[in-house]
């Protein structure tokens, strides 16, 4: 998760230091962006109980942090349809790219008339397209069954280590609204985020490290959906680590 002192920024907010958006978004993904984003999207009337989040019936809910591109929060959502996702993220490239995979519209001046979710998929994914600190004090104590946060910045210079996402604050937040015995799951490629996360965890009380042996660590979960990002660090080296943590 990344800030841009280029955004207008209220002094009330935590301060986001990044990108909202990249190169141009072309015009299928603008459309989605203007008008279906609108459908899935967490606003301020949005009312989080579980029975009417979503547009079908999910027995869980999980939340995904900073989704990137998205291949993950899609892949998660198509394979468990009784499952709700929300997906946090401002980079507004990411955000049109996971309605893309979500509709299957990608370019070309032809839009369908209605857009709609691709015929595979249920109504199980909800959007909020802003910083997730924003969004935590109106989830609701235990709502989530897992969270996922994968591949975060992991801000390497040490006068950037207040930036980084895993902190007391935030896992404070994480512990409250992730219901006990559920999961939180942070993937990186960095050494130095690996060593800080294990560290920041070690010392929250709220979460036991579900890992057993190196294994368990080292090669990626059984539910694992491969993402751009992770491609690309294995291509140029790096090897990412998956670690699991329980709340207590």
């Amino acid at each position: 998760m990344l800030y841009s002192d280029k955004h207008p920024h209220d002094p009330s907010e935590p301060k986001f230091f990044g990108r909202r958006q990249g190169r141009r978004i072309r015009k299928a993904k603008t459309s989605l962006l203007e008008s279906f984003l609108p459908k899935l999207q967490i606003n301020q009337n949005t009312v989080f109980k579980k029975e009417t989040l979503f547009g079908v019936p999910v027995k869980s809910v999980c939340l995904e942090i900073g989704f990137g591109n998205g291949e993950h929060l899609a892949g998660q959502a198509l394979k468990n349809p009784d499952t709700g996702y929300i997906g946090a993220e401002v980079f507004k490239n990411g955000v049109a790219n996971l309605l893309t995979l979500l509709t299957g519209i990608k370019e070309g001046n032809d839009l369908p008339e209605q857009i709609t979710l691709l015929p595979e998929r249920v109504d199980n994914v909800r959007i909020y397209d802003d910083d997730i600190r924003l969004l935590f004090s109106r989830l609701p104590d235990g709502f989530l069954d897992k969270v996922f946060l994968l591949f975060p910045d992991p801000w390497p210079k040490k006068r950037h280590a207040s930036r980084r996402f895993v902190n007391p604050d935030n896992l404070k937040e994480i512990a409250r609204i992730l219901k006990p015995g559920g999961l939180f799951r942070i993937a990186t490629d960095h050494p130095i985020y690996k060593t800080w996360s294990l560290r920041q965890m070690h010392e929250d009380k709220n979460f036991r490290w579900a890992a057993t042996c190196g294994k368990d660590w080292k090669t990626p979960p059984s539910d694992w959906v491969e993402t751009k990002y992770q491609r690309k660090a294995l291509r140029e080296g790096r090897r990412p680590i998956f670690l699991d943590f329980i709340r207590l």
